[in-house]
């Protein structure tokens, strides 16, 4: 099952391709020929073509004649369009990664961990408008689901329902637990009917509240404006020390996010804060833009003018090698150079850090590790990261129409002010990255003192360690068990989680 199907971009987005047409326009059979041939296979053909043009990693794809776009097939023509996208990602390899793929998905072998293809019906979600239940559930154990998050306003918020509640039973069955005993979490028959569940138009959730109270409501997808900033607020700790602590929950564009963390970053300013935590830990990440906001509200003002990170594009595309794009846009001489595609610091608000704390878990993604992948060169004291490994996404992209469908490849790999990208398997807390790997407390709600994750960013900035009193550090390589309710949780977040970083600027205004 594809993990990334909750793929709310890029079309009415940040970069963005021409609106649909029903044809691509031009010769995109790769020689193949269009007598006799279907609709279905010449969109297979237009996808082969345009990944080797566009796709980062185009120089490990063979010419179409060997790859033969045309044999794929599928429950869907979307399916088989994905069949063949899940083909050729696993071309290239990664020698740092046991010569396994750069789209390798350690749950989902043979599949891509980062392109796609949709049909644009999620692009809405970036641009601040949720279309969906407002919630997200998470196993806090194999037999303890949980809510993890709910938006404000969301239809969910409306129902009544909160961050930490237990959920007891799904569309009025209680077989929702998983079975720790399955090969994998696509042959639990519990944990699928959940996500199946997820998918629908409406469900109907039974909850058990902090007081032992149960309700059971009925809730309806609905479109909501979202408000990515969960919560902010500013704990003292007990030697005096002023921690600002930021939920953001995901980098819609700028125009959506930018009064809600203005907001917050004057707050932390107003009460003199020192140090800083971001919570990440389910923001699957978009619009580079807004990554790139926070990270110059985080950086120092010494760094203004310098490099803040880079979208390196393939070789093709930065030699202005593109006559498929060049079809649809009139792209000025340059565009996909380095020196076009490098960003630099302009330090946002008074706020003076040393260091920052990120919290993150596996559903931390690209737009997210991109922000600690900016700022940690740039601060002084560099960051910590607190909770489990996360996604591991250090590419990006922008939407292709074919025909009906979008077409979402990795295109660019970004690049600290280090040039460093290296986390495809994610960002380890006290592994590649410092701090400590914890599990992440759904008992509480975002910005407890007393929560988990937030307790052990306290305690470090009061006593210089991570040490709590009841709560257990886990090994940087998780155990089977941990493995396998990770796996779990991943496959939740087809319902629930995109997990992509945005290409910063438009093509619209390209267009022929």
């Amino acid at each position: 099952m594809k993990k990334i199907i909750y793929a709310l971009i890029l079309l009415a987005v940040t970069f963005t391709s021409c609106k649909k047409n029903k044809t691509d326009g031009g010769d995109l059979t790769g020689g193949q020929g269009t007598t006799n041939a279907s609709a279905l296979d010449l969109l297979k053909d237009s996808v082969y073509a345009y990944a080797r043009e566009e796709y980062l990693w185009y120089d490990a794809l063979p010419e179409a004649s060997v790859f033969n776009p045309r044999k794929f097939t599928g429950s869907s023509d979307g399916a088989a369009l994905q069949a063949e996208i899940d083909a050729f990602s696993q071309l290239k390899l990664n020698p740092t990664n046991a010569n396994r793929p750069y789209e390798y998905d350690a749950s989902y072998p043979g599949t891509a961990k980062y392109s796609y293809i949709d049909e644009g019906q999620a692009a809405t979600s970036i641009g601040g408008t949720g279309g969906d239940f407002g919630f997200s559930v998470f196993y806090n154990a194999y037999n303890d689901l949980r809510i993890r998050y709910v938006y404000p306003s969301s239809p969910a918020s409306t129902a009544g329902i909160a961050r930490g509640y237990k959920v007891t039973a799904v569309n009025n069955s209680t077989d929702i637990y998983y079975n720790p005993n399955s090969a994998d979490p696509n042959s639990d028959p519990n944990l699928l009917s959940v996500v199946k569940a997820l998918g629908g138009n409406s469900i109907t959730l039974t909850v058990q509240k902090p007081d032992n109270t149960t309700a059971t409501v009925t809730i309806n997808k609905g479109s909501y404006t979202i408000n990515p900033v969960i919560k902010y607020s500013v704990i003292t700790t007990g030697s005096g020390k002023k921690v600002g602590y930021f939920a953001f929950s995901r980098f819609t564009v700028l125009t959506n996010a930018q009064a809600k963390i203005d907001e917050a970053f004057a707050f932390f300013a107003a009460n003199n804060v020192t140090e800083l935590v971001v919570d990440l830990r389910y923001n699957g990440g978009g619009a580079v833009e807004t990554s790139e906001y926070i990270a110059n509200y985080i950086a120092p003002a010494s760094k203004n003018g310098t490099v803040m990170f880079t979208e390196r594009f393939n070789a093709k595309l930065q030699a202005g090698t593109y006559p498929l794009l060049a079809k649809k846009y009139s792209i000025p001489n340059g565009y996909f150079s380095l020196a076009n595609n490098t960003y630099s610091f302009a330090k946002k608000g008074t706020l003076n850090l040393n260091r920052a704390f990120f919290i993150v878990t596996g559903s931390t993604a690209s737009a997210s590790e991109l922000l600690i992948n900016n700022v940690m060169p740039a601060l002084p004291g560099g960051v910590q990261l607190i909770g489990r490994t996360s996604y591991g996404k250090p590419v990006g992209f922008f939407g292709i129409p074919v025909g009906k469908y979008d077409l979402y490849i990795s295109e660019f790999e970004s690049q600290n002010s280090q040039g460093k990208a290296d986390f495809y398997q994610g960002m380890v807390p006290g592994g590649n990255f410092a701090g400590v790997t914890a599990n992440d407390d759904v008992t509480k709600d975002f910005g407890d003192p007393a929560e988990g994750l937030l307790a052990r960013a306290i305690n470090f900035i009061e006593k210089g360690n991570y040490t709590v009193a009841s709560l257990s550090t886990l090994s940087v390589t998780p155990t089977a068990d941990q493995t396998k309710l990770r796996d779990a949780n991943m496959l939740l977040d087809t319902k629930q989680e995109f997990k992509g970083a945005v290409h910063t600027r438009s093509l619209e205004r390209l267009q022929h």
